[in-house]
Formats: structure tokens, sequence, C-alpha cells
């Protein structure tokens, strides 16, 4: 997948998926009350982001390919494999060992093992 997003980019695609399904006509208000852009800048960062997968405009409408959950998943995962070469336990103990982990952390890890171990 390796879909990469700059910030505005990013900005643009939380916007789309806190409003989805967004009319294209409501997309170019919003982008011009939250970012100051015009039409067509509006247009042109949809066609980029519709060409990388992440969303459709069919009939005015735009909605996600890809839901948010499934964006941030991937990244997780392709950081996770890039940096620690998919080592899952190499990244936490990269992770806790400069910050702890409170209780509550501890024990939501541990119910996510238990429930992928089964």
């Amino acid at each position: 997948m390796a879909i990469e997003l700059g910030e505005v980019q990013m900005q643009f695609a939380s916007l789309i998926w806190e409003k989805e399904p967004v009319g294209s006509g409501e997309l170019v208000k919003l982008c011009s009350d939250e970012f100051g852009w015009k039409k067509s800048t509006t247009y042109t960062v949809l066609k980029k982001l519709c060409e990388k997968g992440l969303f459709q405009n069919e009939d005015g409408v735009v909605t996600s390919i890809i839901s948010k959950d499934e964006f941030y998943t991937k990244k997780s995962e392709e950081f996770v494999d890039e940096t620690f070469g998919g080592s899952l336990p190499a990244f936490l103990a990269a992770f806790t060992s400069k910050q702890k982990l409170s209780k509550k952390e501890i024990d939501e890890i541990k119910k996510i093992i238990d429930r992928v171990g089964n």
C-alpha cells in the first residue's frame, strides 16, 4: 500500500473521514472555511488522494475507499516493518525504554495478547 501523505493532504483526508459521505460542493465550502482553499485547490488535492486509492468521488459524493483506522493500521505496520524489521517486541522495547507504561496500559496490552493468542 505505502500511501505517503504530506501534512496538508493528511489534514484534508482527516476532514473527509470526519464528514463522509460528503458532497463535493460541500467539501469545497469546508476547505474554503478550514484551509482558505479555492475550489480548484480542493479538486486538485482530492484528485491526488483518489489516485492514491484513498478516496473516490462518484456522482459528486466523496467517500473513503480506505477507512481512517485501516490507513493508520497500515502506516503502523509499515513503521514497525521498516524501523524494527517487523518485530513488535523490538518496537515495544524501544517504546518503553524511555516511557513507563501505566497499569491500565499494561492490562490493555495483555488483553490484546490474550485475544490474538487464542
